[in-house]
């Protein structure tokens, strides 16, 4: 069956480029909105997608779904997908495109199977389509067919073979050390504010870790916006290692920092409405008053 109608769940900054890329490239893109946040009807609409009115609709009228959420969400919705598909009496391949460990990824394998669907073990490394390098979708799992169709329409599918896992794992490892190492940076600039050690420090990573230092200033002031989907992310890695014998312990406490960082008032910001203007002496001192034991 030439694979025509794909389904995005949820079209939010990574499913509404993509679900706009694939519209470019001659695809039709739909999705299903009921309990979604206005931002992301918002971002629907930018990415040109069509909004169905029942999951039922949307797994009967689709030939492949795309399932890109927040980590928490990710079983909730495979579960909804799977009674969707026995409601409606259909056989939609489904791809989870999450950042979960393989141990979820298999959870949800299981749920899209004995629904009597095909099921696609995907992730995602890199910026949505649309800003700059495509981003790549890792896939495996014995049926990937659909997903490499989809290689050089602004996203590269890279396969890893038949195994379930594979590909939700080369995210955990690779997340790991770009999400973790952020939340490193937050950690020893609040820990040094804490201690009012913050201008000392400052002058010493200039002195001999410029580079990185910088990338700190470009980079940490941009986190709110972004670290209460990443708490789940760092659990699931923390999982995924623990999984293999490595300890979790250090994305634990990545989580821990991210979560910190999501009672600041900055979470509340959005990609559109962020503070642009924020610099990184702000973020941290502002972090630093949410510590265990202070009354911001």
């Amino acid at each position: 069956m030439p694979l025509q109608t794909i389904a995005i769940l949820s079209p939010g900054d990574m499913g509404h480029a993509v679900g706009l890329t694939l519209d470019n490239n001659g695809f039709d893109v739909i999705t299903y909105l009921k309990g979604r946040s206005e931002r992301t009807r918002a971002l629907s609409k930018l990415g040109m997608i069509q909004e169905v009115a029942t999951l039922e609709s949307l797994v009967t009228k689709s030939d492949l779904i795309l399932s890109i959420l927040v980590p928490s969400q990710a079983i909730t919705v495979a579960k909804e997908v799977a009674s969707a598909l026995r409601s409606a009496k259909q056989t939609t391949t489904y791809a989870d495109c999450n950042a979960i460990s393989p141990n979820s990824t298999q959870l949800i394998n299981r749920i899209i199977t004995n629904a009597g669907s095909e099921f696609i073990d995907a992730s995602i490394i890199g910026s949505p389509p649309g800003r700059g390098i495509p981003p790549r979708f890792y896939v495996s799992g014995p049926n990937t067919e659909m997903m490499v169709a989809l290689d050089k329409t602004g996203v590269d599918i890279k396969t890893l073979g038949k195994v379930v896992g594979r590909a939700s794992a080369i995210k955990m490892c690779y997340a790991a050390l770009t999400k973790g190492t952020s939340a490193l940076y937050l950690a020893l600039l609040t820990a040094a504010e804490a201690m009012g050690l913050s201008e000392e420090l400052r002058n010493e990573f200039l002195n001999s870790q410029s580079d990185t230092y910088r990338k700190m200033e470009k980079s940490l002031p941009s986190l709110p916006v972004k670290a209460g989907r990443w708490v789940g992310e760092m659990k699931e890695i923390a999982a995924s290692f623990e999984q293999v014998g490595v300890t979790g312990n250090f994305h634990r406490g990545a989580a821990e920092m991210f979560d910190l960082l999501n009672k600041t008032p900055f979470s509340s910001e959005t990609p559109e409405s962020i503070d642009k203007d924020r610099d990184l002496l702000h973020t941290i001192t502002t972090l630093a008053e949410y510590l265990p034991g202070r009354n911001p």
